[in-house]
This record gives structure tokens, C-alpha cells and sequence, in this order.
């Protein structure tokens, strides 16, 4: 069994507790118990040394245990991106959901009035509005719906290219006092992601970013000035690569009244070899090297048919590609080859073409341990991760859901 059902059958991640993980069936996925326990404090301390509140993006991983780590960390609430993720985190007694995208499906919206806005629901629901069209939306489903609560909306800033979100300054303003005006909705904050605006030359502040964190401190002060967020607003940016930007641009030292910072960073709880080595503030490549990476993918050597080229049995199904390809950290063994200059340069769906210096002498079966780059496309294609400690002994599982 590979990818999604992949748990290893010589010891399935379920049954292997009191196995090591020499004993799973390869390719296998691991978790390294340590290191996501370790990176779950370290974020929260950080989040607590800026004065910034953390609610981790939960569509990173979608694992019950992982969201009880991170909530007894200190976690303010959590992030959704899709409605099916909001319902899964209510269902797992998740006390705040910031749903950080638009609401515009009828069921969704239909279902989030019965259940999140009901007067005794123990989950407080926040998500986005970004245009007129939307907020009429969301007006004319709630009349009809009738709920018990208004439905608590972040109005989002967006930039030119980018995802959803508000482009002019000046109708942002004007539909917070629509928000701000109507009965069955009320204004929260505001939010943003610097995460996609493209990146210059220093890989610590992509292009425009600081300017979209400069609009969104100036719409909170105008919509707190003219009195129209119910509360002490919430103010929303950050992913895993630049929450120190967001913390310096939008944290306590940048108001001169109330105001509640939350980073949405998910991919911290595990960090990886690639996208957030060379962008996490608190990576390798550009911060502090505070966060250690989790995941590890276990595959062996299928054949060395050319000299310089082998081939493992590893793919596409089994690890994401979308920023980078796999890198070798080492190989399993007495007499395990010495792995310097091996380079994944390709995959298939479960055969990965690496190249490695001329005459080098590799034995079919020989197991290669690798690193991989963005943990939300790692922990997509595996239903059952094994935990493994220090030891390499499988001490549990993390079973992500959809």
C-alpha cells in the first residue's frame, strides 16, 4: 500500500507501537515525535515574546491530536480554509474558527447559521466578506435563516493578482459601514495574506508586502476611529514563511489602542527541508534554525541501471513536488553509502530518478532517508503517519483527515 492509504503493511503505523521503524513496510512517511513537540512550543513562546495571538492553520495537517498540542500550547483558536474543515473542527470541540476565506455557499452558510450561530453553540465563527456581492449574499441567507447571533466578518484587503480580497482602500471603508450597518452580521476586524505577493530580492520581505500591512493598520484605525467594529478588533495576516513581518507591521508596538494580532501559521508544527527552511523566520536559511524538521520519507533503492543514476522507489504519490523536490539526508545501514552529491532531479508516480557521482557502488534495498519541502502536500497523501521517537522506536500515529 502507497499514498493515501499508506501506513506500511510489514508494520502498519496502527499496530506498530511496539515496533521500530525499520520494520515499516517502504515507502513510509515518518513523524518525528520530538521535533513537532519541540516547534509547538517554540511558536507559542515566540508568539508570546511578540504579544501576538497564534491560530494555527489546521488545513495543514487536520489531525485531532495535533490540534489538542497546539490548543494546549496556547493556541487563540484555529484556521479553516473550506467549510468541510470548519464543521470538523467545531465537531472536535474547537472553541474559536476563524475561516479564513469568503463564505458563499448556501448550505454552508445555512449550515453555520443552525450550528455555530445557534445561542448555545460552544464555537465562536469568524470568516471573511471582500465585496458587495458577497455581503449581499450572506445578508439575504441570513434574513431568511434567521439566527441567534450575527455572524461575526474580517474584511479582507487584498492586492492586484492575488486571491480574494478588497483592491481599493476607499470601498473597503465603505463596505465595513455596510457590515458595521446591517442587523445579521457584524464587523469583526481585518485581515490579509502577505504569503503570495511575489518575492523580491530579500526572501524576508516579498515585494508590496510591508504596503499591504500598512493598508490593513490603516483601515483598522479608520474602522475603530469611526466606531464601527463591535469590540476590540481582530487583525489577521501571517503564514509560515513571514509572521515576523506580520508581528513587527501589525503587532501591540504598532497601536496606540486595543487590538487582538493573530498569525495563522500551520506548517511551523512540522517545518520541513525546503519551502520553510529557506523562508521561516525561524528556519535554517534566514532566521534562527529554532524549528526542526519533522517529516521523513523512508524508500529504497529499486536500481542502479546507469553509473551515476539510481532509482527509488518513491514518487509523486508519496511526497509533494509542488515547490521542490525530495532532498537525501542519508542512508540506513553498516554499510550505507555515503549519500554527498545525490540529487533527486525527477519523479514518475512511485519511481524517483536521483543522480549520484560516477562510479558510485549502491546495492538494491539499500534504504535512503530524505527530507521534503511544504508538509501540507506530505501530510495529503498519507492517511496514517507513524510517530517515531528519538530511538527510531514508533511510539503512535497522526491520522489526518481530508
Amino acid at each position: 500500500m502507497s499514498g493515501r492509504h499508506a501506513a506500511g503493511a510489514g508494520a502498519t503505523a496502527a499496530g506498530a507501537t511496539a515496533a521500530g521503524a525499520a520494520d515499516l513496510e517502504l515507502p513510509a512517511m515518518l513523524l518525528r515525535d520530538d521535533a513537532i513537540e519541540h516547534n509547538v512550543r517554540a511558536m507559542a513562546d515566540w508568539c508570546r515574546a511578540a504579544g501576538v495571538q497564534l491560530a494555527p492553520h489546521a488545513k495543514t495537517h487536520m489531525s485531532r491530536d495535533l490540534v489538542r498540542r497546539q490548543a494546549a500550547a496556547g493556541a487563540w483558536g484555529f484556521t479553516a480554509a473550506t467549510p468541510a474543515q470548519v464543521r470538523t473542527l467545531a465537531g472536535w470541540g474547537v472553541g474559536r474558527v476563524l475561516h479564513a476565506n469568503v463564505l458563499v455557499d448556501r448550505g454552508s452558510i445555512a449550515w453555520v447559521a443552525e450550528h455555530l450561530l445557534a445561542a448555545g453553540s460552544a464555537t465562536e465563527y469568524l470568516c471573511y466578506v471582500d465585496g458587495e456581492a458577497g455581503l449581499d449574499l450572506l445578508l439575504a441567507e441570513l434574513d431568511r435563516l434567521r439566527p441567534d447571533r450575527p455572524l461575526p466578518l474580517l474584511l479582507e484587503l487584498g492586492f492586484p493578482g492575488g486571491r480574494t480580497g478588497v483592491r481599493d482602500d476607499v470601498a473597503a471603508l465603505a463596505l465595513a459601514g455596510r457590515v458595521a450597518a446591517a442587523d445579521r452580521v457584524r464587523l469583526a476586524g481585518v485581515s490579509a495574506f502577505e504569503g503570495l505577493m511575489p518575492a523580491g530580492d530579500d526572501p524576508g520581505a516579498p515585494t508590496g508586502a510591508v504596503d499591504l500591512l500598512a493598508r490593513v493598520r490603516a483601515l483598522v484605525t479608520a474602522v475603530t476611529e469611526q466606531g464601527l467594529v463591535a469590540g476590540v478588533p481582530v487583525v489577521t495576516a501571517g503564514g509560515s514563511s513571514y509572521f515576523d513581518l506580520v508581528a513587527r507591521e501589525l503587532g501591540p508596538a504598532m497601536w496606540d489602542r486595543p487590538v487582538t494580532t493573530v498569525l495563522r501559521s500551520g506548517c511551523y508544527v512540522t517545518h520541513d527541508h525546503g519551502v520553510y527552511r529557506r523562508t521561516s523566520p525561524l528556519g535554517a536559511d534566514r532566521g534562527t534554525a529554532t524549528l526542526r524538521p519533522a517529516f521523513e520519507l523512508r524508500a529504497s533503492v529499486l536500481s542502479a541501471p546507469e553509473d551515476g543514476l539510481v532509482i527509488a522507489g518513491f514518487g509523486r504519490r508519496e511526497v509533494p513536488t509542488d515547490d521542490r523536490l525530495p532532498v537525501v539526508l542519508g542512508a540506513l545501514g553498516a554499510d550505507a553509502p555515503d549519500v554527498a552529491g545525490w540529487q533527486v532531479t525527477g519523479v514518475n508516480d512511485h519511481h524517483a530518478f536521483l543522480r549520484v557521482p560516477p562510479g558510485t557502488a549502491v546495492a538494491p534495498g539499500t534504504v535512503l532517508r530524505l527530507g521534503i519541502s511544504h508538509p501540507c502536500g506530505a501530510f495529503d497523501r498519507w492517511r496514517h503517519l507513524p510517530l517515531v521517537d528519538a530511538d527510531d522506536r514508533v511510539v503512535g500515529e497522526i491520522t489526518p483527515r481530508l
